[in-house]
């Protein structure tokens, strides 16, 4: 296990009503996340995602899974995304188009289960994309299933994996389990949905409070 200090950012994700977006915002999340892609459970238009981000505020991270590049784009510009984070097959190559469209980062979502997946991911994308996102693997679910993803993988190849590939954990994380995982994973972000959640799609803020305090004790901060 890594023992440096982690100065560990926090993503706030699935949020669908500006209320939410809101007090993210003020308890003091690094990153807003929206699923713009349909059909999923906390899916939004970009109209509504658009209203989550506030001037100066987090940036916002635009969820997709499997969206046509050009409709990709549009959605990232309307919504003005400062992150697009990709959950579905996309290939490496449709990251370096979508690279090309925008002042975007790009984050790569991946659900490993053996060490071998988590290896190859990071190297087939570690030339293409900002950071890999590592979320517990669902038979149903691309993501927000609140499944914890195998955290001896990245315990054992944390140090191996390319330095300029940034890392987010997500899947399963809770206010009570987010200090563990950063001590243990030091990533470079934690992401968070269901974890903080009252009911499906609507954020507790007392949990949101809790999980960006937790987190930050972990990772060093006062």
């Amino acid at each position: 296990m890594s023992e440096r200090t982690t100065d560990v950012r926090v993503k706030i994700c699935g949020i669908t009503r500006p209320e939410d977006a809101r007090h993210a915002a003020l308890a003091g999340a690094d990153y807003l996340g929206a699923i713009l892609s349909e059909g999923f459970g906390r899916s939004v238009s970009a109209v509504v995602a658009r209203e989550f981000a506030q001037q100066g505020g987090p940036p916002l991270v635009a969820v997709m899974v499997d969206e046509p590049t050009g409709e990709a784009v549009v959605k990232a510009r309307q919504v003005r995304a400062s992150v697009l984070q990709l959950h579905g097959d996309e290939s490496p190559e449709t990251l370096d188009e979508l690279r090309r469209e925008g002042n975007w980062a790009i984050w790569k979502a991946i659900r490993p289960r053996t060490a071998d997946e988590l290896s190859r991911a990071a190297d087939r994308f570690a030339d293409h994309a900002d950071a890999l996102l590592v979320d517990g693997w669902h038979r149903d679910h691309v993501g927000g299933a609140g499944v914890r993803f195998p955290w001896e993988l990245i315990e054992r190849l944390r140090a191996d994996l390319p330095p300029g590939l940034a890392l987010v954990t997500a899947g399963g994380l809770t206010p009570e389990t987010v200090a563990e995982a950063v001590t243990r994973l030091t990533p470079d972000v934690v992401d968070v949905s269901s974890g903080v959640e009252s009911v499906p799609g609507q954020k507790d803020p007392a949990k949101v409070e809790a999980f960006i305090r937790a987190a930050r004790s972990a990772g060093g901060e006062q």
